[in-house]
């Protein structure tokens, strides 16, 4: 019976995810179907477009090349009216000329036809029909301003819609997902030399496989990559996945999209639960900050009566932000708003805890903290961590402390019990926890060096515990456990040095340097 029910939920839920897929695909159809409606009518009005361009251009071509013929036809024309005007008015003179002279043939008078003689030869030397050029000066031939379209036509004859490149293939094993940096791989199916550079678009998602046509992050788009391999760095994990797809581009147009691919990008995602924090501490976006005026006058209100009731840090807690749990994840969750009815921390427990727990797996993060902050700590508690409690004062905290106030110190505590570390205190703190193997290590966040390591046996789940005194300290979560922690935790992980263990009780300690005796209340804080 239990085997035939557990062999029914295996084919519900093989049916479950083909019913996603399904309803995914037919959404894709959908939305595809849609969008080439859409497409058609833009590549119509882009070609409605390109051939008005060419209409205009053709007419601006013939009204320039008309106006030529125009002006010729005005230049011939005036040439040759002038040659008709001069030649009317020479042959006038002429026949003027020639009739005189067959007038004088007739004269008797010696004298008076020698006089008239020398007249016409004189007039004759002088006519305008002797000086002209018998020449037209411009012929009526206009055939050098005929245009041969031949050429031309056989072009517009030959034209094609632009070669668009084919889809690219994304190469899913030569894809690296590592140190919060993605490396995406891709290839032609054939070779093509005209491929001018190449679009890369990628989105955060929560669902596994295939891109969903309604998601809720938009595409990214990442333009003009010459190569076939692009990196994205810096990136911050806050998705389980990520889907990638890459388009080809040529001179002219750009090619359909590559099958999308769904890359898994896991991390430890969380926030500062400011419902735990101290009253002195303000939290937001991502850092916490010390803050001596918080809670003035409510604070004093609650002194001497923590141990008798709650109701003044109810009121405290109905004025903090209030929350849903998020669902389940494998190897951390959300812890409830109201964290179990436990208060916020007060006293001299200037501490605020973060938001999810841990319970399995290897996870890190980063803390860096203000350039004058004058105390802090870094670590892990368990949820049970009292609101007095102080981290690496109990057993069930292990942090790292720095002081920079009255005496500088760097030391590792946990359960009362200090080990000052002898390494400069860096500028940015990397935090390792692997659950199952019961470790906790610190690293400096830049060079990724050592700076202690812890080895216990986790009871319960733990969540991240932070300590700030007069400044403040800023939070990177989202980021996967860097390749270099993971390889060094491979080949020293157990080794003696600075990863030395202080989880159990070391006389040669003495807790009298817990620098948490130290620190002055709050009120002699305060103007």
């Amino acid at each position: 019976m239990d085997s035939q029910k557990d062999a029914l939920q295996r084919i519900i839920a093989t049916l479950a995810n083909k019913n996603e897929e399904l309803h995914n695909f037919i959404e894709t159809l959908n939305h595809t179907l849609g969008r080439v409606q859409v497409n058609s009518t833009q590549v119509v009005s882009d070609l409605e477009e390109e051939f008005d361009t060419l209409y205009s251009m053709l007419d601006e071509m013939k009204e320039s090349m008309t106006s030529a013929i125009k002006q010729e036809t005005v230049r011939k024309s005036h040439e040759l009216q002038n040659q008709l005007t001069q030649s009317s008015s020479a042959l006038e003179s002429a026949e003027e000329l020639l009739e005189f002279a067959n007038t004088a043939l007739h004269i008797t008078d010696e004298g008076e036809f020698t006089k008239a003689a020398k007249q016409i030869k004189d007039r004759v030397t002088m006519a305008p029909a002797f000086r002209l050029t018998m020449k037209p000066k411009a012929t009526d031939n206009m055939t050098h301003l005929m245009v041969d379209f031949s050429h031309e036509r056989q072009v517009l004859q030959g034209l094609k819609f632009l070669p668009v490149p084919r889809a690219p293939e994304i190469v899913l094993g030569d894809c690296v997902v590592m140190d919060n940096e993605v490396t995406v791989t891709w290839r032609m199916p054939t070779e093509d030399s005209k491929i001018d550079h190449y679009i890369l678009e990628y989105r955060k998602t929560n669902h596994e496989g295939l891109p969903r046509v309604k998601d809720e992050q938009c595409w990214e788009v990442l333009d003009d990559i010459r190569t076939t391999e692009h990196t994205l760095q810096g990136l911050r994990f806050d998705s389980k996945f990520m889907n990638f797809r890459v388009r080809a581009c040529n001179k002219a147009a750009a090619g359909d999209y590559s099958d999308p691919v769904t890359l898994e990008t896991r991390a430890f995602n969380f926030s500062f639960d400011s419902t735990s924090s101290h009253l002195n501490l303000k939290v937001e976006d991502g850092s916490v900050e010390w803050d001596p005026q918080g809670g003035k006058g409510l604070d004093s209100k609650v002194k001497g009566k923590e141990n008798k009731g709650s109701a003044h840090f109810t009121n405290l807690k109905n004025m903090s932000r209030s929350g849903t749990p998020s669902p389940k994840r494998t190897s951390v969750s959300r812890s409830p708003a109201t964290r179990g009815a436990r208060d916020r921390f007060t006293g001299e427990s200037y501490t605020v805890l973060g938001d999810t727990c841990v319970e399995s797996g290897q996870h890190y993060w980063e803390v860096k903290p203000q350039k004058d902050c004058k105390s802090y700590s870094v670590g892990l508690a368990y949820r049970n961590l009292g609101k007095f409690d102080q981290l690496g004062k109990t057993n069930n905290t292990w942090c790292i402390h720095v002081n920079n106030w009255l005496q500088n110190s760097f030391a590792a505590k946990h359960n009362n019990k200090a080990k000052n570390l002898d390494v400069p205190v860096p500028d940015s703190i990397g935090v390792y926890c692997d659950f199952d193997r019961g470790q906790l290590s610190f690293y400096n966040a830049e060079n990724k060096q050592l700076l202690h390591t812890f080895k216990m046996k986790f009871t319960q789940p733990v969540v991240p515990a932070f300590m700030v005194w007069c400044g403040g300290l800023t939070l990177t979560s989202g980021l996967q456990v860097p390749s270099a922690v993971r390889s060094f935790q491979k080949t020293e992980n157990g080794l003696g040095g600075s990863n030395s263990s202080i989880s159990q009780p070391d006389p040669s300690v003495s807790c009298d340097i817990c620098f948490y005796d130290k620190l002055p209340s709050v009120d002699s804080l305060l103007p």
